[in-house]
């Protein structure tokens, strides 16, 4: 079974930042990746302080995830990001940054991006969610 995955954006909704209001997906099997971390392989975190950094890692830790179990960015049919901020100049940054990164595409699908308090880690100022549609 292949998977078949339409994004669309309704006429009567507000235009985004790239990403698309609705994913809708025809796939055989779902993969809900753990929220990444920016975390080197050995648990340590990487940036403490810069989240340009921490996206990079976080992104980098997506990309092996995703080829665990034989993915790609383009599969990914929802996302939450999560960056320790209330600041929209900061959570725009986070996006910016996350667009133009090695797993830009998982970001083209249903996205949320969401200005919290703390992460689990301490130092840690972003996190992505990712779920994925793989074939049958």
């Amino acid at each position: 079974m292949t998977t078949k995955i339409t994004r669309i954006n309704p006429d009567e909704l507000h235009p985004t930042p790239g990403y698309h209001h609705v994913t809708v997906v025809e796939a055989g099997r779902t993969a809900y990746l753990a929220g990444q971390c920016p975390l080197d392989p050995t648990g340590a975190l990487v940036g403490p302080g810069d989240l340009d950094a921490q996206i990079d890692q976080v992104a980098a830790n997506a990309l092996a995830a995703l080829a665990a179990i034989g993915a790609r960015p383009e599969q990914v049919v929802r996302s939450v990001i999560y960056v320790v901020s209330a600041e929209s100049t900061v959570l725009g940054s986070a996006w910016r940054r996350l667009g133009d990164s090695p797993i830009a595409p998982a970001f083209t699908t249903a996205s949320t991006l969401l200005g919290v308090a703390r992460l689990g880690f301490a130092g840690q100022l972003v996190e992505v969610d990712l779920t994925v549609a793989l074939p049958g």
